[in-house]
C-alpha cells in the first residue's frame, strides 16, 4: 500500500505550548468538522514514481483513492478496515485501519493531543503541520499532516497532503489540489470488486 521515506527534515521541535495547543485543536475541530472531501491527488513514493487520481473522504472511516486511467490499484477504507487491492495481480490485502497512519483522519473522534505534535513551519506561519505517531504501536508509522491556513475551510484549516512513514521506513507523499468540502458522496462509493472471484475492475 502506501510506502514512506524517513522524516529526516520533519525533526519535531517544540513549540510554544500554547501555539501547540491552539493549533492542534483547531487541527482536531477540522477532523470533526469535515462531512465529506473530494479531490485530486498526486501519490510520490519512496523511489520517486508519481501517481495522480482522485481522493475521496467521508467521515467517519470512510476514503478511496481512485488511480489514474491504466493503474490497476485502488486503495479503499471502510467498516473499519483499509483494503489495497492490485488487478494487475488479482491480489487484495485488508488490515485494520487503526494500524495505518491513516488512521489519524479516519477516526474524527481520538484525541489527537494524545499522540500528535506541532512541527515548525519556519518563516510561513499560514503553514500548520502535524506529527503523528502512537508511541505504544510504533509499527503503524508515523504519519505528517500539512494545512494551509484558510477561513472557507472546515476551522480554518485546508488540508494540503501528508507524507506517511511506515515501519520500515518507507514513505509516499500525497499532494491534494482542488479540494471541495461537503459534497455529495454516493452510498456505494466505497465499493470495491474482489478480483478474486471476477475479472471485473473497478
Amino acid at each position: 500500500m502506501f510506502r514512506y521515506v524517513p522524516l529526516a527534515a520533519l525533526v519535531i521541535v517544540a513549540a510554544p505550548a500554547t501555539a501547540q495547543q491552539g493549533d492542534l485543536a483547531a487541527v482536531q475541530r477540522h477532523l470533526q468538522g469535515v462531512t465529506t472531501m473530494t479531490a485530486a491527488f498526486s501519490q510520490t513514493d519512496r523511489t520517486g514514481k508519481v501517481l495522480t487520481g482522485t481522493l475521496t473522504w467521508k467521515q467517519p472511516g470512510n476514503i478511496r483513492f481512485q488511480y489514474e486511467k491504466g493503474v490497476p490499484l485502488l486503495i479503499v477504507a471502510e467498516g473499519g478496515a483499509l483494503t489495497f487491492i492490485d488487478y494487475s495481480v488479482r491480489q487484495v490485502q485488508r488490515w485494520p485501519i487503526r494500524n495505518s497512519p491513516l488512521g489519524v483522519l479516519l477516526d474524527p473522534k481520538r484525541d489527537i493531543t494524545r499522540f500528535a505534535k506541532l512541527v515548525p513551519g519556519g518563516a510561513d506561519d499560514r503553514i500548520v503541520s502535524v506529527a503523528a505517531r502512537d508511541p505504544q504501536h510504533p509499527e503503524y508509522g508515523t504519519i505528517t499532516l500539512v494545512f494551509v491556513r484558510n477561513p472557507a475551510a472546515p476551522a480554518g484549516l485546508m488540508l494540503q497532503g501528508w507524507v506517511a512513514l511506515d515501519s520500515q521506513n518507507n514513505r509516499t507523499t500525497i499532494r491534494l489540489s482542488n479540494q471541495r468540502f461537503g459534497v455529495p458522496v454516493a452510498a456505494n462509493a466505497f465499493k470495491w470488486n474482489d478480483p478474486r472471484r471476477s475479472t471485473a475492475r473497478n
